[in-house]
């Protein structure tokens, strides 16, 4: 059961970077498992094909991969969005004819990247750091695409190319009124870890107060990225980037529940990737200050069964009788939290609860065995 309640909360962390929610395939990764790829020029006006998906003829003009006699062919490629002028073509199936076709309107700028971007299955390390520099390229198409390499990378990969971030570039860009807050939450965490990783004092200062007034910006609206604002100053400090985050009484009573969900998640991430920096026991008990605040405390309670947090076993039976009365998905977290935990103590809190309150009992144990 344990596994079961809790499972989908981590995946993201463990398989791509945090805090970067990229949907969808980068362009080299896209080229690499092509059976052709090709330059064409838009053909005809889009339209919506008998999927009720985008489609616009192409006539192609080169060959990067595949048949040269598929050259100045007219093929009908899925989009995105209606295109003009020039654009690359991926293409699907046998490499001599193509099945499917998609496309990407591309500049002169755009197709040199294309092909110039490293090899899908290279070294991540060296792949990373040549996205690294085109990050927030003037080329929309290119930047995005940057980022999206960066956020289907795993964690470890991102650390190892510290190096290759700028922290000036970063600095600024987390300071940017206008930068996308999704990606800014990317670039804290990047800064935090340059703070980490550099012997330069005064650029570790300056990039931990960067994400300090980052964070301590006054907000009235859904703040995105701002978990990874928080992720970057764990990294950067450690210990006492949690005993920070802490002190600003996000988790409070007081604190807005659209922050909370953030620092739970930074907490998430703390635990996956920062064991050797802030001790596990500091992490669960952060966790465990979020019970109080109802947007996060079925969550939270997950979190704490994950981690075996079993000694928080009394506070999470409490939370039943309070914001359970009115949540089935607290109760369902309390019944799974409960009926994991080996200690003693968790079968009479059950049996407490039981005796109290024994039909939702039963219906919150059933639904906590059911993937969430």
């Amino acid at each position: 059961m344990l596994l079961t309640i809790g499972c989908c909360l981590w995946v993201r962390l463990a398989g791509a970077c945090p805090f970067c929610d990229v949907v969808g395939r980068s362009l080299a990764q896209r080229r690499d498992a092509a059976t052709a790829v090709a330059v064409a020029e838009v053909a005809g006006r889009a339209a919506a094909g008998e999927d009720g998906r985008l489609e616009q003829p192409w006539r192609i003009d080169q060959m990067i991969r595949g048949r040269p006699e598929l050259i100045g062919r007219v093929v009908t490629a899925r989009m995105d969005g209606p295109a003009e002028g020039t654009g690359v073509l991926f293409g699907e199936g046998d490499a001599d004819e193509p099945a499917r076709w998609t496309a990407v309107a591309a500049d002169e700028a755009v197709l040199g990247y294309v092909v110039a971007a490293p090899a899908w299955e290279g070294p991540p390390a060296e792949r990373l750091a040549w996205f690294a520099r085109r990050l927030e390229h003037p080329d929309r198409v290119i930047a995005d695409d940057a980022f999206t390499e960066f956020g289907l990378s795993p964690f470890a990969a991102v650390r190892a190319v510290a190096g290759a971030f700028e922290a000036a570039k970063l600095t600024a860009w987390v300071a940017e009124p206008g930068i996308d807050q999704r990606r800014r939450g990317f670039y804290g965490l990047a800064l935090g870890l340059v703070a980490a990783e550099t012997r330069d004092a005064a650029v570790r200062t300056r990039a931990i107060a960067t994400l300090h007034a980052a964070i301590e910006k006054p907000a009235d609206d859904f703040r995105a990225g701002f978990d990874g604002l928080m992720g970057g100053v764990l990294v950067a400090e450690g210990q006492a980037g949690l005993d920070y985050l802490e002190g600003l009484g996000i988790g409070g009573p007081d604190g807005r529940p659209v922050d909370q969900r953030h620092l739970l998640a930074a907490l998430r991430f703390a635990w996956e990737f920062l064991a050797a920096d802030i001790p596990r026991e500091r992490i669960s008990a952060a966790t465990a200050r979020l019970l109080a605040a109802p947007v996060v405390a079925a969550d939270a309670v997950i979190d704490l069964a994950r981690q075996q947090a079993w000694g928080e076993a009394a506070s999470v039976a409490a939370l039943w009788y309070s914001l359970g009365r009115n949540d089935p998905l607290v109760r369902r977290a309390v019944a799974g939290y409960l009926s994991a935990c080996p200690q003693p103590a968790a079968g009479h809190l059950l049996a407490d609860i039981r005796n109290h309150d024994p039909q939702r009992l039963e219906a919150a144990l059933k639904a906590a065995q059911r993937p969430r």
